[in-house]
């Protein structure tokens, strides 16, 4: 898959294409839906397939302050796309001038002059341009002028619930990992660099690798989970992990952490970038009158996440 950043990282004699736009944060089954419906749609007229995203978030430039939790970072979204078999993946700046284009000022400046577009594949309300005053109605009729057509991906659901990145946002937030799991198709991802704690769990004889997370990721509610511990690349190594969220009340903590044991591990993560795939949420976080309780409740917790995960 090419991967551009910016407009003017388009080759200059990239063919005509089939462009598909969104976010497409967590890459999600809905997500995997459309953008699954854009490569067939290509491979079917003999086009490339070109996928389109925005870097930062819309919202942080529209309406400052307003960032969404992240689902997946860049590389890892970008990684996930390729793997449906996307031809290209296009990251525009997302600026304030950008965020001033009129909806036809895009569909000409960037979906025909650059891309080439010979098809876009959209979801559920689509909206594009200055103010978010383009839809699928205003694309369509732009598509007649410029010689593109433009295909509704269907939406993707379960038990009546549409899959969205903002309700995976809310799952995770609630700290229903399954929920998030069962709509994005995979268990949530959390990442980050495993910086030096109180090295208080080392003290009980639980060591611990305590992440330090991306500004804005997602992270589960505070409580104890079952996971997957990830060391650097997908082929570096595994291991099943317990892992706490939350301001260790035991201790009287008032810092957010996130701390994860990994069973069967020895050696040190310091400054190493791990991944965290959440299985299950075992129990709220419980503040104890003593270390004795809270070691035996921490060992119970191992002991099912080892069952679990088995």
């Amino acid at each position: 898959m090419q991967r551009w950043r910016g407009l003017d990282s388009v080759p200059g004699g990239w063919g005509r294409s089939v462009v598909t736009i969104g976010v497409f944060d967590g890459v999600h089954r809905g997500h995997q839906a459309i953008i699954g419906h854009a490569v067939k749609r290509a491979r079917d007229m003999g086009l490339q397939s070109v996928v389109m995203t925005f870097d930062p978030h819309p919202s942080e430039v529209v309406r400052p302050g307003s960032h969404p939790a992240v689902l997946t970072e860049a590389i890892r979204k970008a990684e996930l796309i390729e793997r449906l078999g996307v031809d290209a993946l296009c990251v525009i700046p997302f600026t304030p001038a950008f965020s001033q284009l009129t909806p036809e000022e895009f569909v000409h400046d960037v979906l025909v002059e650059v891309l080439h577009a010979a098809d876009v594949v959209i979801g559920d309300n689509f909206r594009f341009g200055r103010r978010a005053a383009g839809d699928a109605a205003l694309l369509e009729s732009l598509g007649r002028t410029f010689g593109f057509t433009v295909e509704d991906a269907p939406l993707v659901s379960a038990d009546g619930v549409v899959f969205s990145s903002t309700y995976i946002r809310s799952c995770v937030d609630a700290g229903d990992v399954r929920a998030a799991a069962a709509a994005l198709g995979r268990p949530h991802r959390l990442s980050g660099v495993v910086i030096r704690g109180d090295q208080r769990g080392r003290e009980l004889g639980f060591p611990t690798a305590n992440l330090m997370t991306h500004r804005y990721a997602a992270v589960p509610a505070d409580g104890v989970y079952a996971a997957w511990l990830t060391r650097g690349g997908e082929n570096a190594g595994r291991w099943p992990a317990s892992v706490s969220i939350g301001t260790n009340p035991t201790f009287s903590g008032r810092e957010r952490r996130v701390e994860a044991y990994a069973l069967g591990f020895s050696g040190d993560l310091y400054g190493e970038r791990v991944s965290l795939d959440f299985v299950a949420h075992l129990r709220e976080q419980r503040k104890y009158d003593s270390i004795e309780p809270l070691i035996a409740q921490i060992r119970a917790d191992v002991e099912e996440t080892r069952v679990l995960l088995r």
